[in-house]
């Protein structure tokens, strides 16, 4: 009698759950988290709300999900409270315009999202997968709360959390750590990390601290890694007119990450891939992601939207903000590429059928991202540069910590610029069809894209052999290899890094008078060429693989170890080379596949080993165990893997062996 009862309770309740707001304002709150450890079987502490009631109503609720202990005290007296597995339901008369203070002690055993643990790290990741899974919050983006959090962990340990570090007690045994926050936040912003890390620090032009966490080992991999973060910092703050909004600015990498990056207030998660030295940084870099993010802190974080429906006013403007942070460090020849590549994929997605509106709450990060960012791009270009920067920093101080729809942006467009904006609206946020005409017509303002537009090879002319001596952009020489690459010339080699770069990708048949020219390539600053080169010359020249293979043989590459694992299958495929070494070698290829290395370095070796058809217990074993890693891309790959697998008799049975035991 009693489940029926609750349940018809929760069904009369379950109508107010997305209209909370309505009734109440939660206006902050103090954590202390004094049960952590390292593998979160055990994850809780106390949370101490203060809220004021905007409505009469007799239920107020926090989200809370599949914790196992909870416990209530309303304005310090111990109340009965209701828990659907989902929300913790407090029932009271509350009145209007009264403020209460609710306490919350929790337990939660293995939280199953939201909070990671992966050995000597813990992380959290709140967007779309909800703070509430470690911490009685709310989901809702339109409650925005003041969170000061306090953190009790083992010492030796780095534990970061969102606002500024304002005390820290060294005990014997544990630190507590105690952040503080001045404004108020959604609470898919809230962020914790613990892990071994130190610490790099420079100050913005207007005194923001900017503080850079990197692992101890990874000391020389700080500067290229963080290059150009302070002027990147300096830009956004003026080029946007409004002044950084919270304490501090804090970045710090983790293993395993769900995306590149991830927005939290004041303090920024981005996967460790993106951790690279000087020679990975001419290959791939940190600078987009720690541009796009950090526009967030304003786009998102700031002001964010309402609803699925206005995401575009997040991640257009953080996507957009980040190419001009770009084009101030790299300038306008960067810019349009940057737009030239986006259309490309909004072309592409347009071309298989899936292009939707930019207020479609259902579209694809394409859409929102890049869409996004040309809608601005091009409204800039209608009403000018200072009607833009007046219009936005409107916008933002209007709405400042506070929600926003995009009537709310583009009113804000149409005063400062006194231009009625519907058709734009129309063709640019509400269409499903991409305004290809317009894209085009924007990117032949740039003689650098008129340039490119006009260098084309799929019909050999005589230009073409002149063109990879001349002074067109590396850009376009790169796409005249792309489409020639059997009829380049000697003199090609004498270009710069990109363009070798693209001889690396694109000549996999060498001519015997540019093998000198081709090994050179052996010897660039870049892992994606060396990668290429080294497998090409290995393939064209098998008198001299040895060779090759010794002159590489200490070249680590990426964090996925790109050029190591290539070398170590080219390694086995060599026969005559170390004979003696074979199982070392695939040994050393099956351990970078198991369980406790990244997952992209396990992706990678697990590449390889159906390659070589060297898949035996142990990789299988592991195979199986990242088909439920909490990284989404790598279980769907490791289950497609797998399907893979399963098609050979001797893989298939082996699998339902493992399975099995």
């Amino acid at each position: 009698m009693r489940k029926i009862i609750q349940c018809l309770f929760l069904v009369a309740f379950g109508n107010m759950f997305a209209q909370q707001t309505e009734y109440v304002d939660f206006k902050t709150v103090k954590v202390n988290l004094y049960s952590v450890n390292h593998d979160l079987d055990e994850f809780g502490g106390e949370a101490n709300y203060r809220f004021e009631i905007l409505k009469d109503v007799d239920s107020i609720y926090l989200d809370a999900r599949n914790f196992q202990q909870h416990a209530v005290a309303l304005d310090g007296k111990t109340r009965l409270h209701e828990y659907d597995g989902e929300h913790i339901i407090v029932k009271n008369k509350f009145k209007a315009n009264t403020v209460y203070e609710l306490q919350i002690n929790w337990v939660a055993h293995k939280p199953k999202k939201a909070i990671y643990a992966l050995g000597d790290q813990i992380w959290t990741q709140g967007q779309g997968k909800y703070t509430s899974n470690w911490l009685p919050s709310i989901d809702d983006v339109n409650d925005k709360v003041e969170f000061d959090i306090t953190i009790t962990f083992e010492n030796d340990y780095e534990v970061l959390a969102n606002g500024m570090l304002v005390k820290k007690e060294v005990g014997d045994v544990s630190t507590k750590w105690q952040y503080d926050m001045k404004n108020p936040m959604s609470s898919y912003l809230v962020a914790l990390v613990i892990g071994k890390y130190d610490k790099k620090t420079e100050t913005s032009k207007s005194g923001i601290p900017l503080e850079y966490y990197y692992y101890p080992e990874d000391s020389l991999k700080v500067e290229p890694t963080y290059r150009y973060t302070k002027q990147m910092f300096d830009f956004l703050e003026e080029e946007i007119g409004v002044a950084y909004p919270w304490q501090n600015y804090k970045q710090v990498p983790v293993k395993d990450f769900l995306y590149s990056g991830m927005e939290n207030t004041g303090l920024t998660i981005f996967s460790d891939s993106f951790v690279v030295d000087s020679t990975a940084f001419n290959d791939k870099n940190y600078i987009t992601v720690n541009a796009h993010e950090l526009a967030h802190q304003w786009f998102g974080d700031y002001v964010t939207a309402k609803s699925g429906e206005h995401h575009w006013l997040q991640e257009g403007f953080a996507t957009y903000y980040a190419l001009l942070a770009e084009r101030d460090v790299f300038g306008d020849k960067h810019y349009y590429w940057q737009l030239f590549e986006n259309a490309q994929e909004l072309i592409a997605q347009e071309t298989a059928g899936q292009s939707t509106s930019l207020l479609d709450p259902k579209s694809s990060s394409t859409t929102f991202y890049k869409k996004g960012a040309w809608a601005l791009h091009v409204l800039r270009e209608q009403v000018g540069d200072e009607v833009f920067r007046v219009a936005v920093k409107a916008y933002l101080e209007k709405h400042q910590f506070a929600n926003v729809e995009t009537s709310d942006f583009i009113s804000e467009i149409e005063k400062a610029s006194g231009l009625d904006l519907s058709e734009f609206v129309k063709v640019w946020l509400e269409d499903k069809t991409l305004p290809e005409d317009a894209m085009v017509k924007s990117l032949n303002q740039s003689p650098f894209m008129q340039e490119y537009f006009m260098v084309d090879c799929e019909a050999y002319t005589s230009k073409c052999k002149a063109y990879l001596t001349s002074y067109i952009s590396d850009k376009a020489k790169v796409k005249v290899i792309s489409q020639i690459p059997d009829k380049i010339e000697l003199s090609a080699f004498q270009n710069d890094l990109e363009v070798r770069q693209a001889i690396a990708r694109h000549v996999d048949k060498i001519p015997l008078d540019f093998k000198e020219a081709y090994e050179s390539l052996l010897d660039d600053k870049s892992y994606i060429t060396v990668e290429n080169a080294m497998y090409h010359l290995w393939a064209n020249f098998p008198e001299d693989r040895v060779k090759y293979l010794q002159k590489t043989k200490e070249i680590k590459g990426f964090n996925d170890l790109n050029v190591r694992l290539l070398w170590l299958a080219l390694h086995l495929n060599t026969l005559e080379y170390q004979p003696e070494n074979k199982q070392e070698v695939l040994n050393e290829l099956i351990s970078y596949s198991l369980p406790g290395q990244h997952f992209e370095l396990r992706l990678n070796a697990f590449n390889y080993l159906k390659l070589l058809g060297g898949f035996e217990r142990k990789s299988i074993e592991s195979l199986l165990e990242a088909s439920k890693h909490h990284n989404w891309r790598f279980s769907k790959y490791a289950k497609n893997m797998i399907a893979e697998l399963e098609a050979s008799e001797r893989y298939k049975s082996l699998i339902n062996t493992i399975k099995t035991n």
